[in-house]
């Protein structure tokens, strides 16, 4: 039996019980483990250990616990709307340099525990909502979301070529759902976190990506 782990913020988090180790949340990563645990039963072990409101520091900081303890055989990472949402709603963000000066930390520790572990990256991604929109006292809000998580990708691409990795560029996912019905609430309800369309959006972005690992 293979371990397969979601790890992240929020957006992979969606209420996984921690009382409850294999409790999986009720968003992406409980659609995936839904439909690899029904094509193959019984193959795999999943893990959720998103938690809302991390950063890439944070997530570096539960290494040991929340990744290499579990000794997962498969590894998705989506994080990096939180490290600029925290700069701009409490000046305690972590700038695009430092995101992926920590990023490559943890995958060279994670990469050197687990030699054979299988990892895919997820890009962050953001859109227009309640959570982005400008306001009065920031009126360029919406503006900074964008090139401050663009700046996040560009690194997560940079870092996926560094150690061979693939990534699953989800914000042009999404700004084609958004084109097609010109609606982002629909995919994103706040312009950062899924609906559940935009759960199984992601959802069949990485499992077209572990089928090709």
């Amino acid at each position: 039996m293979k371990t397969i782990l979601f790890q992240g913020d929020s957006i992979t988090d969606c209420g996984w019980d921690r009382k409850n180790p294999t409790s999986l949340g009720n968003g992406y990563a409980l659609f995936v483990s839904a439909e690899l645990g029904h094509d193959a039963p019984g193959a795999y072990t999943f893990y959720n250990r998103g938690i809302s409101g991390n950063r890439i520091v944070d997530v570096y900081a539960r290494i040991k616990a929340d990744i290499i303890n579990l000794k997962p055989d498969y590894m998705s990472l989506l994080i990096g709307v939180n490290d600029v949402w925290h700069e701009i709603a409490h000046q305690n963000g972590v700038d695009a340099e430092k995101f992926e000066k920590i990023y490559t930390m943890l995958l060279e520790e994670v990469l050197e525990a687990l030699p054979d572990i299988k990892i895919m990256l997820l890009a962050p991604f953001v859109a227009k909502g309640s959570a982005t929109d400008d306001t009065e006292e920031k009126p360029n809000r919406l503006e900074t979301f964008r090139v401050e998580v663009g700046k996040r990708v560009e690194a997560v691409e940079r870092i996926g070529k560094k150690f061979n990795l693939p990534v699953i560029h989800l914000q042009e996912k999404f700004d084609a759902g958004i084109a097609q019905n010109g609606d982002p609430v629909y995919w994103l309800r706040d312009g950062v976190h899924p609906t559940p369309y935009g759960h199984e959006l992601i959802a069949r972005e990485w499992i077209n990506t572990f089928k090709n690992l």
